[in-house]
């Protein structure tokens, strides 16, 4: 029999086989794994799932799927003993032992019989992790094959498995439980932002305070079916008078933060910026947080909202602001890719030399914190490291800086609706984070939007701005 190489699958013909010939694999079960194998199932037993659920179980933690771990013995029989023409019979399992993250099993298995009047075989099938304890044990029954066969070996599509709930969990889980967050929602007159005041309630350490025309507020969450009944209530005239009124409300310490409702982004920013109490020494700037799902970490990009043709100097309080809050996140020493269309300076792109300028502030301490590299391309930016066509291919991005507003915003789409990003957005550079989703958000858009602001605002309380 010729040798099998990687690039081909080839198999063994049922009168080559011998009584006791044996086959084997290892393989390593990952997260990715138990999420696909649930994904493409659609058994979502907790067990598999659920931390929470799991640790409470009796096997203390998630385990992997048992057919998960059957199907491995299939995997044997289909590709490598006997192989392709396999006709699959019978099967039977005994599952002895949980399989859990990280376990390494081995697959074995053996022919037992063989009868030729049609070809069959039984095999045992054993599976053992890596302290040799058997966890499945059992027999199958095939149709071995008569012809060879030798077939290039078929490349399995990529499958990107995203749990969109686990990011989101993973930022809840940045807020601190044991402190609450008071934070003014302005202009509240609409199901999708009092759906995520409800949302943000539930949290435990996010206090919703709604700000706004009492009638207009009552209708909407009526016709939403929501029940205003555990919320604060303060009734203004109209939108402009919310937007003072959340501002003042901020300004005495009564709220540690606001968040846009149904306004228009220039009503709520400027009783803010015209309010020197506001005022830090950066400007203010608004800073886009996405999960995505081809992105391993969650990814920032800064100024889609309010700086709509930033000056050098003001780039520099851009990029400060980002840092600052990445680090607020947990991100020690962020990544800051300011883009351009090319990688090189080019007196032809300006936003090239404003690059080049920023990172030599950057060197002489004149922006603190944080790595800066640029020009650089989008895709370059965000490279991993195991693409060595990028300038630079040791770490992707944590944050971007987009040239302007109008290209921030245009990659802003761009990520939530040809990437499926979930996004969140904050204005910071005042003394209390502005929770800022873009206008006709989401629900959920909105919720994380008060959750990334009310992560700032914890923040604010120890080290003020």
């Amino acid at each position: 029999m010729d040798q099998k190489t990687p690039e081909t699958i080839e198999n063994v013909l049922y009168d080559e086989i011998e009584l006791g010939q044996s086959a084997r694999l290892i393989r390593t079960l990952t997260p990715e794994d138990i999420r696909a194998f649930a994904a493409v199932s659609g058994d979502v037993n907790p067990a598999h799932l659920d931390t929470s659920f799991a640790n409470d179980s009796m096997f203390h933690g998630v385990i992997g799927h048992g057919m998960w771990t059957g199907s491995l013995v299939s995997t044997i029989l289909g590709t490598e003993f006997p192989g392709p023409g396999t006709i699959y019979l019978e099967q039977s399992f005994r599952f002895k032992r949980p399989v859990r993250v990280g376990d390494t099993l081995t697959v074995e298995v053996v022919v037992l019989e063989k009868h030729d009047d049609k070809h069959t075989l039984v095999l045992d099938c054993s599976i053992a992790n890596q302290h040799g304890d058997q966890v499945v044990s059992g027999q199958a029954k095939v149709m071995a094959p008569t012809q060879k066969i030798v077939r290039p070996r078929m490349q399995t599509p990529k499958l990107n498995v995203f749990d969109p709930q686990a990011r989101i969990d993973a930022f809840l889980a940045s807020l601190k439980s044991d402190q609450s967050v008071r934070v003014a929602i302005v202009h509240p007159t609409d199901a999708a932002t009092l759906t995520a005041a409800l949302e943000l309630k539930e949290t435990k350490c996010i206090v919703p305070i709604l700000v706004g025309p009492r009638t207009k507020i009552e209708a909407a969450a009526a016709n939403a079916q929501i029940d205003l009944s555990s919320f604060e209530l303060i009734d203004v005239k109209h939108s402009h008078e919310a937007a003072v009124c959340a501002a003042e409300l901020a300004e005495a310490g009564t709220v540690d933060c606001i968040q846009r409702g149904n306004l228009e982004k220039h009503e709520l920013i400027e009783p803010i910026e015209s309010n020197r109490h506001f005022h830090t020494k950066f400007r203010l700037s608004h800073i886009s947080r996405f999960d995505i799902p081809l992105y391993s970490k969650p990814l920032y990009l800064t100024d889609a909202v309010l700086n709509l043709k930033p000056t050098l100097l003001e780039k520099a309080d851009i990029i400060q602001n980002a840092i600052n809050t990445a680090q607020i996140l947990g991100i020690e020493s962020p990544h800051v890719a300011i883009l351009s269309a090319v990688d090189i300076i080019d007196a032809d792109y300006p936003s090239s030399l404003d690059a080049a300028a920023l990172c030599k502030m950057h060197d002489r301490g004149q922006i603190s914190a944080g790595r800066l590299d640029g020009p650089l391309k989008f895709d370059h930016a965000v490279a991993q490291a195991t693409d060595q066509d990028a300038p630079n291919p040791s770490i992707a991005a944590d944050i971007l800086m987009a040239p302007d507003n109008e290209s921030a915003n245009m990659l802003a789409k761009q990520l939530e609706f040809f990437a499926g990003a979930s996004h969140s957005g904050v204005v910071v550079g005042a003394k209390v984070p502005i929770a800022m989703p873009m206008r006709d958000a989401s629900v959920q858009s909105q919720m994380l939007s008060g959750v990334f602001a009310a992560c700032i605002a914890q923040h604010y309380k120890v080290h003020a701005p």
